[in-house]
């Protein structure tokens, strides 16, 4: 009876031990399945403030003109040149965005120019062991976005940080669904900086049918300015800093009162001159100030796309910044050329979606656009009474084409285009196809 009773007792104590201990394990259970679940939650709410994106575009063109470097200077010797083709890749840029919460964002957008880069420097076997640096592939690769915003509403933002500054056309929208042309549009692409991106402080917002933005920003660098593309190099540095002795102002405003038109003015004004690193002071007592005034449009409706454009930019001191680069070294990065008083650029496309009245297509998203183009633009539109005026910067284009969606983010593009010069120089024709996309995606 006693080794029994033992028994029963140890049997009793065995149960008990292992119900604890299966409640404890199913408790420990169901606190894993808890926080997993929070955990896959957690990560849905932060993968759903994340915006991924970007844009790329690859081109192959027949150029039917020499691409000689004298075919402005001799043009007679290269007027019936062999045609060459190229392929490039013009623009890849991959954009990542995050909302952190109670109005805070970011934005980043790297930019892959005409492939990026590959260089490097290797060891040459053949040659006792030197030191050779190989170029592989030219282009640039570039951080054209890094900014952190502040909403406090849909009419008062704060943005702060390295920012596309939106004067023009074609830097307000520069990604290859939002123009007809295979490449950006020729004038505008040519005397601004495109797409043009500078570090700064911008105030935006939209209050009713209207968009403000004003900007505070780098200047320009009168060192890089030249004579085919006027300021258009003057964005950049070939420093490991930008200089920004000089700031400048940059605005826009935006209306959207009619339906399917939007109506814009944007402007930019700063110095130029001191924002060189230089040795020689060679811009003493001048400002090199540049001041733009630009007007676009854009109407959408009746399955018609219409764009526009004109643009006027104006700097002082041309001439004593034009004689001050070509006195500069020889080693020097500046252009060291003629700078114009003055440049313009306007420019006019549109297209018809042949699509569009057939229902069948049209509810499949799918377009096709013939478009036209016109772009008469001067990077030397004035030049100072003792500076010689190169005319064959005066130029103008033409350009006829499709535009294939087979969806809204994916565009098929092919053109006919031509450059037209004065009489003493030869034009320049080319057939170009490009396939391009363009899209912003949210978890």
């Amino acid at each position: 009876m006693r080794h029994l009773f033992i028994l029963l007792l140890a049997f009793a104590m065995t149960f008990s031990f292992t119900s604890q201990a299966g409640d404890i394990a199913s408790k420990e259970n169901a606190g894993t399945e808890h926080s997993q679940e929070q955990k896959e939650s957690t990560g849905k709410k932060l993968l759903s403030r994340l915006t991924v994106g970007g844009y790329g575009e690859a081109v192959a063109s027949r150029m039917f003109y020499s691409n000689n470097y004298k075919r402005y200077t001799d043009a007679e010797l290269y007027k019936h040149a062999k045609s060459f083709g190229q392929v490039d890749l013009p623009h890849v840029v991959i954009f990542l965005g995050y909302d952190f919460g109670k109005g805070w964002s970011m934005g980043t957008e790297i930019e892959f120019e005409h492939g990026g880069t590959e260089s490097a420097i290797e060891i040459e076997e053949e040659e006792t062991g030197e030191y050779e640096k190989e170029i592989e592939r030219g282009g640039e690769v570039a951080l054209e976005q890094f900014w952190i915003q502040k909403s406090f509403s849909p009419a008062v933002n704060i943005r702060a940080g390295h920012m596309v500054v939106p004067v023009g056309g074609t830097n307000y929208g520069h990604m290859p669904t939002e123009f007809f042309t295979v490449y950006r549009p020729e004038g505008e692409n040519t005397i601004l900086p495109c797409t043009w991106h500078e570090t700064g402080v911008s105030f935006w917002g939209m209050a009713g049918d209207w968009r403000y933005e004003a900007m505070f920003i780098a200047g320009l660098d009168a060192d890089r300015f030249n004579n085919k593309n006027w300021i258009h190099g003057g964005n950049g540095s070939p420093y490991e800093f930008k200089m920004a002795t000089a700031c400048a102002g940059a605005a826009r405003i935006d209306n959207f009162s009619v339906k399917g038109l939007r109506l814009s003015l944007s402007g930019y004004i700063g110095n130029s001159a001191n924002n060189t690193l230089n040795a020689t002071n060679k811009y003493d007592g001048l400002h090199g100030t540049v001041a733009i005034g630009a007007f676009d449009f854009l109407y959408r409706g009746h399955n018609i796309v219409a764009r526009g454009n004109f643009d006027y930019g104006h700097l002082s001191n041309s001439l004593e910044i034009s004689k001050a680069n070509k006195e500069t070294r020889k080693d020097s990065p500046s252009p060291k050329n003629n700078i114009a008083e003055a440049a313009i650029a306007v420019g006019i496309e549109a297209g018809y979606d042949i699509f569009g009245p057939i229902r069948k297509l049209h509810d499949k998203g799918q377009q096709f656009y013939l478009f036209g183009r016109y772009d008469y633009y001067d990077s030397m539109f004035k030049t100072v009474p003792t500076m010689t005026d190169e005319e064959e910067w005066g130029r103008q284009k033409v350009t006829f084409g499709f535009n294939y969606y087979p969806i809204k983010q994916i565009v098929i593009k092919g053109e006919y285009s031509c450059r037209l010069f004065k009489s003493q120089f030869n034009n320049e024709p080319t057939i170009s196809l490009a396939v391009c996309y363009a899209g912003m995606f949210h978890f």
